[in-house]
């Protein structure tokens, strides 16, 4: 008589055996995943300061562009270059830097919808903070 443990024992190892064989013949891949995993996002310590950035560039753009100053895409264009080298391959890091420029852009066209010497005073300001933001990451954090 075959103990019982034996016979469960030889049930455990013959399935482990069997399921590869038989997942072959069906055609489907020996290793299938059973969960997905999505890569873990990247976090530089200098991301606030990042994002805060690009939410000057959006509210620079949009003032440039409503004052109809010289070079206004300029500062669309630096936001793409930003991204470019900051989250190219990284789509949720681009979509946070994306959504911190829209929020500066949207916060001045809720507010301003004429050229105004205060809009000309925001700008100006603006630009001055975004110099200092590039600044302390690049002194900080650059090579």
């Amino acid at each position: 008589m075959i103990p019982v443990r034996r016979v469960f024992l030889s049930i455990v190892f013959g399935a482990l055996f069997v399921a590869p064989a038989f997942a072959l013949a069906q055609g489907q891949p020996k290793d299938v995943p059973t969960q997905t995993t999505d890569p873990k996002p990247v976090v530089a310590p200098y991301d606030d300061k990042l994002a805060r950035l690009a939410e000057v560039l959006g509210s620079v753009h949009y003032l440039r562009t409503l004052c109809k100053a010289e070079n206004g895409e300029e500062w669309r264009l630096r936001m793409q270059q930003l991204l470019d080298s900051e989250a190219k391959d990284e789509p949720q890091r681009k979509e946070q830097l994306t959504a911190a420029f829209n929020r500066g852009y949207r916060a001045f066209a809720s507010v301003y919808t004429d050229c105004t010497p205060a809009a000309i005073m925001a700008e100006e300001r603006y630009r001055n903070e975004g110099a200092t933001l590039t600044t302390e990451i690049t002194s900080r954090f650059g090579n």
